[in-house]
């Protein structure tokens, strides 16, 4: 499954690439797609193409959402018991 996240652009590069982050993270991007964004917009990313632009209010939205589900998907696994692995076939008996 492949994944779109939105980045704020915090380079311009003259090839049409750029530099983007996210959380401190920051990535190479192409930019040919979105020859309007400049430095400091948002950009949803795929890939290592900036797809589309979208004003800072969506982006904040989109991470709220990402973050909402990554602290639920935490929550659950730590609060899940340990499955037991099962058996093998013929495990414990006498051959």
């Amino acid at each position: 499954m492949c994944l779109a996240v939105p980045m704020k652009i915090i380079e311009i590069r003259d090839d049409k690439t750029g530099v983007a982050e996210l959380d401190g993270s920051r990535h190479e991007v192409n930019l040919s797609l979105v020859p309007d964004a400049g430095v400091g917009a948002y950009v949803i990313v795929h890939a290592g193409f900036a797809i589309e632009r979208m004003n800072e209010h969506e982006a904040d939205a989109i991470l709220s959402v990402f973050k909402e589900i990554a602290d639920w998907q935490k929550n659950a696994v730590e609060s899940s018991p340990s499955p037991r692995p099962s058996p093998l076939k013929g495990e414990g008996e006498k051959l």
